[in-house]
């Protein structure tokens, strides 16, 4: 008999509609965030450079780059990069050799010393030099070493470029090499003394070569750093008529405005290749010849025997004349009533202070935009980094791949190219809300997001390394949502390394000026480039005192970081030993 139900058409049943889960929407809203803050922007610059009007016009980038300012410019900014990298390389070096291979006394103190200077402001820190060598340098006068009045001020110039960058950009290279020679085995040390190597021998044959990986990161770091750096390469070479790429973009943008922009796409370029030109120079320079050993074990000590006490005074020497000089210098301006006046008792007045903090509007605005939006920053970029951390460390794949690409790239690029991007791409008003955001503090927190990404990331990439996964394996297998896993599971064991990058990112944010230098305006000012506004308009000791309450703030907030030392990845604090 004929199965009557065989034969009878069935009902078909719906098939199943696709359905996004929550970790493939996240990843998707991750991409679509960065595409906007990160590749959209560039990409637009690019396109900018090279067809200024939407057509390929490569002979007319080729103008603006030939004309001879340019070329002069280009060849000051390769000269001062390549110069102050030279003078950070062997600070750095030696800087690392001394605390991971020496046995001098107190490192952990030094190390703070010596790095403390990444952490001011760029700024802060060429104006406290500036104010050093001035006639009334507290500290030089007591040596009879001050300048004479009217004399030329030694900094203005290529020559004090490449000093303060090289000082500046030193901690950048000590922080890689100490990496690299922290990796190095003792038995090496050991097997080259069982030769009969010295010292001397020893460091020059065994340690450098096997770190050089590590110093030709720094050295390229340090590069991209100096090559960028707005806030010394401003404060000392403008007033030298010593031009660079980075402020003839900047003087562009003032005589000119956002109708200079093409010119300004094509310099912007300009900067970003011979950038990207040095990294990748510097990967494969490093990359050569394998260097790889056995991880494991304590370092060599190096025992620095009759000269320990003449190294160790020639240590803290460095950090006094590096520190000591031109903070104290910036602390006696900033008590002053009137620049180049001696500080005593009938000069001495906190005038600049309270008018800093309540008298000055354009300064208060500045501060509580800067706090403002690097709050903001902080709270979005700790939600960001986690979940994109989470993705980069235990999921991978193609599109997380290009989303880490990106984030890097908004980092290593410098920011005042990032600077000219933002605007391009948000001068015009924004599809369906119909505003443009350029001239506002959105804008620049726009920049903020973008530029400071990989910063946070960091310590999140280093905390999910040292997690056990198998927690968040278990939850899911009890049924847990992907949100509630990066609540209940993750959040509660990398909250120290969340709350660790969102000091740096606040840290570095609330005294940025590369990026915010070009996107600040008079209804949007931050901290940051107040510091070059105030010394253009002649208020040195005013600009002292600001400069000394943006010192405090970092000395604070690494102080609150350090609490949480012994809970985070290491490496994660870079000023800890």
């Amino acid at each position: 008999m004929t199965d009557i139900a065989a034969v009878m058409p069935r009902e078909r049943r719906p098939a199943p509609a696709f359905r996004l889960g929550p970790e493939t929407l996240t990843l998707g809203i991750l991409a679509i965030f960065v595409a906007t803050i990160s590749l959209a922007p560039l990409g637009r610059l690019a396109l900018t450079a090279i067809a200024p009007d939407g057509t390929l016009d490569l002979a007319g980038t080729w103008s603006v780059l030939a004309r001879p300012r340019v070329f002069t410019a280009a060849m000051n900014s390769l000269y001062v990069a390549l110069a102050s990298t030279l003078l950070a390389v062997v600070l750095g070096s030696v800087a690392a050799l001394l605390t991971v291979h020496g046995n001098i006394r107190f490192k952990a103190a030094w190390v703070f010393g010596f790095v403390l200077p990444l952490m001011i402001p760029p700024q802060v820190t060429a104006l406290a030099w500036v104010q050093a060598f001035s006639p009334t340098s507290p500290v030089l006068g007591l040596f009879g070493l001050a300048m004479t009045p009217g004399a030329r001020h030694p900094l203005f110039s290529a020559g004090g470029i490449i000093f303060l960058l090289g000082i500046y950009n030193a901690p950048l290279v000590f922080l890689t090499v100490r990496a690299a020679l922290r990796r190095l085995p003792a038995n090496l040390a050991e097997a080259a003394r069982a030769s009969g190597a010295g010292n001397l021998q020893l460091i020059f044959t065994v340690l450098l070569p096997l770190a050089r990986a590590g110093i030709f990161a720094g050295a390229a770091i340090a590069f991209v750093s100096a090559i960028g750096n707005f806030g010394i390469q401003a404060m000392l070479g403008i007033p030298a008529r010593f031009p660079t790429l980075i402020t003839l973009i900047y003087q562009q943008l003032n005589s000119y405005g956002p109708s200079g922009l093409s010119d300004m796409a094509a310099l912007s370029m300009l900067l970003s290749l011979i950038t990207v030109i040095a990294l990748g120079l510097s990967n494969w320079l490093g990359g050569r010849g394998d260097v790889r050993v056995e991880e494991g074990g304590r370092p060599a000590e190096i025992g620095l025997g009759r000269w320990k006490m003449p190294v160790e005074a020639g240590a803290w020497l460095y950090l006094a004349a590096t520190l000591l000089l031109p903070l104290s210098a910036l602390f006696a301006t900033s008590l002053v009533k009137g620049f180049g006046q001696q500080l005593g008792w009938d000069t001495l007045t906190l005038t600049n202070y309270v008018n800093a903090l309540f008298h000055h509007a354009s300064i208060r605005d500045a501060f509580a935009t800067s706090l403002l939006l690097t709050v903001t920053a902080v709270l979005l970029l700790s939600v960001i980094s986690l979940v994109l951390a989470y993705f980069i460390s235990w999921k991978k794949g193609a599109l997380v791949r290009l989303i880490q690409m990106a984030a890097e790239l908004s980092y290593v690029l410098p920011g005042i190219v990032l600077g000219v991007a933002m605007i391009l791409f948000f001068l015009r008003p924004l599809p369906l809300v119909g505003f443009s955001i350029y001239g506002t503090v959105w804008i620049i927190l726009a920049a903020y997001l973008s530029n400071f990404l990989a910063l946070s990331l960091r310590p999140l990439l280093g905390g999910f390394s040292q997690i056990d996964r198998s927690l968040e394996d278990a939850a899911r297998v009890a049924g847990a949502g992907f949100f509630q896993r990066m609540r209940d599971i993750i959040l509660p064991m990398l909250a120290p390394a969340v709350i660790a990058g969102g000091i740096i990112v606040f840290m570095s944010a609330l005294n940025e000026i590369q990026v915010s230098i070009l996107l600040v305006s008079s209804s949007a000012r931050t901290i940051g480039p107040m510091i070059v506004f105030l010394e253009e308009g002649g208020s040195s000791t005013l600009a002292a005192a600001v400069g000394c309450l943006m010192i405090l703030i970092v000395l604070a907030l690494m102080g609150i970081a350090s609490l949480f030392a012994g809970r985070l990845p290491k490496g994660a604090l870079p000023w800890r030993d």
